[in-house]
């Protein structure tokens, strides 16, 4: 997916209120849109060099969006807008070979009277049907020196995030399909696994989870000043 507008390279100062960062562009300090709700704790180092992209609309009241960070050894996607969109956009151009049977694709779906899941894909002839959740994907450990690093997830405590793996639990008891879609935007990591240490009992539901059918996918997304897409490329799920 190419990016609408312009983006700019500035200087990573600070992020606060969790939507709010201060960036450096040329002489000018300038406020920024953090589209994220996660800690960012593996991608937020002052003085770092980042992306960020223009407002469509002109009217915006901040003029940024807080697009990527650089560290030592990547550059790490932070803005949690895109994946859903990039998953849509994988789905056009049947870049994963598991969802070559659907053709068709709803968004934000209603699956109970308090909850919903990103997208549903389903074959209009067989009526099969296939739930899928979600999530950014920007924490890592291990050896960076050598692009070895361990993608892991969340980066916070989620009861959100939690409660999605229960209810992809339910979809497959039901009969249907349900995956759980992990979408890693840094470049430095050759497998992934939940962060047992941030919220163990996250880890403990997408063990369970995997185990009852749920599939889980780690897919590589690419980020550049020009574009940002899924790539089709997927890390070994380690649990």
């Amino acid at each position: 997916m190419k990016f609408k507008t312009r983006v700019h390279e500035g200087v990573f100062l600070k992020r606060y209120k969790r939507f709010f960062a201060d960036v450096q562009l040329g002489s000018e300090i300038v406020i920024a849109h953090v589209a994220n709700t996660g800690s960012l704790k593996a991608a937020s180092e002052p003085n770092a060099p980042c992306w960020v992209s223009e407002a469509e609309n002109p009217e915006r009241k901040l003029r940024y969006s807080l697009e990527a960070i650089k560290l030592p050894s990547s550059w790490v996607g932070v803005n949690t807008s895109w994946p859903n969109q990039l998953a849509k956009e994988a789905f056009e151009k049947q870049t994963f070979h598991h969802w070559k049977n659907f053709d068709e694709l709803q968004a934000e779906v209603k699956i109970n009277p308090e909850s919903r899941l990103d997208l549903l894909l389903s074959n209009s002839k067989s009526k099969k049907k296939h739930y899928v959740e979600i999530k950014n994907t920007t924490l890592a450990t291990g050896d960076f020196a050598n692009k070895k690093g361990r993608a892991q997830f969340p980066d916070s405590v989620t009861e959100r995030g939690q409660k999605h793996l229960r209810e992809l639990m339910k979809l497959v008891e039901q009969g249907f399909e349900a995956e759980i879609l992990f979408t890693i935007q840094r470049g430095d990591c050759i497998e992934f696994a939940p962060a047992d240490e941030i919220d163990p009992e996250y880890g403990r539901l997408l063990r369970e989870a995997a185990r009852k059918g749920v599939t889980i996918t780690a897919a590589l997304v690419e980020i550049t000043p020009a574009e940002i897409f899924l790539t089709g490329k997927t890390l070994p799920v380690v649990l």
